[in-house]
């Protein structure tokens, strides 16, 4: 069961959640840009500079969060969110390596 922020436990992420939120070029640059971080880096959704409007940008992350990519937390009036690395490598061996290499 997700917690109260929605975000699934290591249990409950599914490959079909994980490529379908993986499916949109712009999700996939989100979390291509957090694996080239250090592990545990923190940024704000607004940091990425996707050419979305808010709305669309609040969908897209949730979408990672719902998934099991990123986990999010709120910052005052803005949220962070960092790569879930460990579970990601633990459940998907090689994954992030493979979107890593993606020509954007």
């Amino acid at each position: 069961m997700p917690d109260e922020e929605g975000h699934p436990s290591r249990d409950e992420i599914e490959l079909g959640r994980v490529l379908a939120a993986l499916a949109d070029p712009l999700r996939r640059s989100v979390i291509r840009e957090l694996a080239a971080e250090p592990d545990g880096t923190a940024r704000t959704c607004s940091s990425f500079g996707l050419p979305v409007s808010k709305a669309t940008l609040t969908h897209h992350f949730r979408a990672l969060r719902e998934a099991g990519l990123i986990r999010q937390v709120d910052r005052g009036n803005s949220r962070m969110a960092t790569l879930r690395r460990d579970d990601v490598e633990t459940l998907f061996p090689g994954l992030l390596a493979i979107l890593r290499a993606e020509q954007p």
